[in-house]
């Protein structure tokens, strides 16, 4: 049953959706706020005893990890488990607890106050920086702080151990711990105030499927416990007091989602083909490799991006060679000789590089990041490479450059896996000689000098998240120019018309594996303008296929004509979303509240 509105207006909060999922439920909050600890002095006498009784709790917080982290295994793969192997290499550097220490026995404060002070102004110092890379690592310096003091006051329980049914949890901000803690049955989702996109705990939200926007700034000051509350994981929206309207609205939505889903299980395992006979390819983008079989049970041909810095992104320490065989040769056998494309790690910006350097980047997404990474770091580069090419030993795979922006840099990139091959050759190590190369089209320049590099390259993929960022000089990220960011602005639709021409004179495969592939209204333009493989995430691989096998071809391209004779985005937007509707309108149904 939906929740009853109560006699307080309507108010709507827009963040960033992580985990996709729409959810009607009643708030509970949680606000765990470390600063809270009093200071309480320890006698002289009693210091030895105290910092003996941190240490005793740091171990025994080391164990409880080891512990979550077996059970994170089998709950949400060994990859995102490893979020907590990240945890116990953070209690285990001495530059973290040892001033803990030192705080102990120089200031005679309790542990619990010396936790609470050093963890607050560690999570302080990186919530101020700049980077958004050290904003996204607060909630694992929160959740190491929650558990040590837990442990120290033997506080284990709270309330999301004792949440009700149907319960919406509105926080400041949720560690790992706790998202991978929720007790499903009675925990629809929850919105944040802070968090970012790349964060563990949004990670770990999407792993477990939890309907989740984070970034929503003021959502806690409004809220109350018990409020209804709409929580709509697609769009990045949050809605405290929906109205009789919007909750109506919202249930419409659920129902016919929920009947669209059994059609669409009908879908899925039909082939992708338009009304006049063109097969569309569909295929699927993953960060984990175990998604490989979301991918494949959702009807997609296999994987046209498996993210690979997320190898980086769960542990504290560089993966091995061994590691990156170990996931690569995972996807391998879980896509059973279906379409493989493992794309180089996208390394900098705002993942990873960041907070290691000891110097970090003013601009890092002008910086060192991508190719221009691995390049400079290339004993890091060649030890992804050998694993790469091992894994292709065990089927077909293809290997994509991301963020090429000059040929200097493919050819770089390709003389080095041609070096690996010698090696891996003298040592007798079997590959696939024959193994494909391709490039991410992301930046003006790539798209520009397409000619030129079909020369050279086995594929292309449009990345259309930073190809938009870098044409229209708009950080997406950034909520003051977010408005800016737009695919359907015109200068990017000619770039991807050109790069679509370059790939049908030369006959180079061609896929587009941006967020936008997924866009239904977005999908048919691409289509229009020459694309035949959409690489999209596993819940949009049903609903974009139905869309295929609802549109011929011929009306795709009139669409596309139609929007290159526009001039503005909105223009190009209104278009689409109005044809989309008229050719195929019961894909629309319950897409959203305007």
């Amino acid at each position: 049953m939906l929740p009853e509105c109560v006699g307080e207006p309507m108010q709507k909060f827009v963040g960033l959706p992580v985990s996709p999922g729409i959810v009607i439920g009643r708030v509970m909050l949680v606000d765990d706020d470390m600063r809270h600890v009093p200071r309480r002095m320890v006698s002289p006498d009693g210091v030895k005893a105290e910092i003996s009784r941190f240490d005793q709790v740091v171990k025994a917080a080391i164990d409880e990890l080891n512990t979550v982290f077996v059970k994170a295994q089998k709950e949400m793969g060994a990859e995102t488990a490893k979020i907590f192997q990240f945890h116990v290499g953070m209690l285990k550097d001495k530059t973290l607890v040892g001033p803990i220490r030192a705080m102990i026995e120089a200031e005679r404060v309790s542990a619990e106050f010396a936790v609470s002070r050093a963890f607050s102004a560690l999570a302080d110092k990186f919530r101020a920086n700049p980077n958004s890379i050290f904003a996204t690592k607060v909630n694992d310096i929160e959740d190491l702080a929650h558990r040590l003091l837990n442990l120290l006051t033997g506080a284990g329980a709270n309330r999301l151990m004792n949440a009700p049914p149907k319960t919406v949890v509105v926080a400041r901000d949720l560690t790992p711990s706790q998202t991978a803690g929720f007790d499903r049955a009675k925990i629809l989702g929850f919105a944040t105030d802070l968090g970012g996109r790349t964060s563990h705990t949004a990670i770990v939200a999407k792993a477990l499927e939890i309907p989740a926007v984070v970034g929503c700034q003021t959502l806690l000051r409004v809220a109350r416990d018990g409020m209804p509350i709409v929580l709509d994981g697609d769009q990045g929206q949050v809605v405290l007091n929906p109205d009789r309207e919007t909750l109506d609205e919202y249930g419409r939505m659920l129902e016919q989602r929920r009947v669209f889903r059994l059609t669409l299980s009908e879908v899925s395992g039909l082939p992708s083909v338009t009304t006049d006979g063109t097969a569309i390819h569909i295929v699927g983008n993953i960060e984990f490799p175990d998604e490989v079989k979301s991918v494949l049970q959702a009807g997609g041909e296999g994987v046209g991006l498996y993210r690979t810095e997320f190898l980086y992104l769960t542990r504290s320490v560089e993966p091995t060679e061994a590691d990156h065989y170990e996931a690569y040769a995972r996807c391998v056998k879980l896509a059973k000789g279906a379409e493989l494309t493992i794309r180089t790690v996208d390394l900098g910006a705002d993942k990873y590089t960041q907070s290691r350097a000891e110097i970090p980047e003013r601009n890092p997404f002008l910086g060192c990041r991508s190719i221009r990474y691995c390049l400079r770091d290339l004993a890091m580069f060649k030890r992804q490479l050998r694993a790469l090419l091992r894994a292709s030993a065990l089927g077909p795979m293809k290997i994509m450059f991301p963020l090429i922006t000059s040929l200097s840099e493919f050819r770089h990139a390709k003389y080095l896996v041609n070096d690996v091959m010698e090696e891996l050759e003298e040592e007798r190590i079997a590959f696939d000689r024959g193994i494909k190369l391709g490039m991410m089209v992301e930046v003006p320049s790539a798209a520009i000098l397409a000619d030129l590099f079909a020369r050279e390259v086995d594929f292309f993929s449009i990345g259309t998240n930073d190809l938009v960022q870098y044409t229209l000089a708009v950080d997406r990220t950034n909520e003051r120019v977010a408005h800016l960011y737009s695919p359907t602005h015109p200068a990017v639709i000619k770039l991807i018309r050109d790069v679509a021409r370059v790939a049908r004179r030369r006959d180079i495969p061609l896929s587009c594996c941006g967020e936008s592939a997924a866009d239904l209204e977005f999908s048919l333009l691409l289509v229009g303008l020459g694309l035949r493989t959409l690489s999209v995430t596993s819940s949009s691989i049903p609903q974009l296929k139905r869309m295929m096998r609802s549109v011929s071809v011929a009306q795709c391209e009139r669409l596309a004509r139609a929007a290159l004779g526009l001039d503005s985005d909105v223009q190009v937007a209104a278009m689409l979303r109005e044809r989309a509707r008229a050719l195929v309108p019961e894909a629309f149904e319950g897409r959203g509240v305007e």
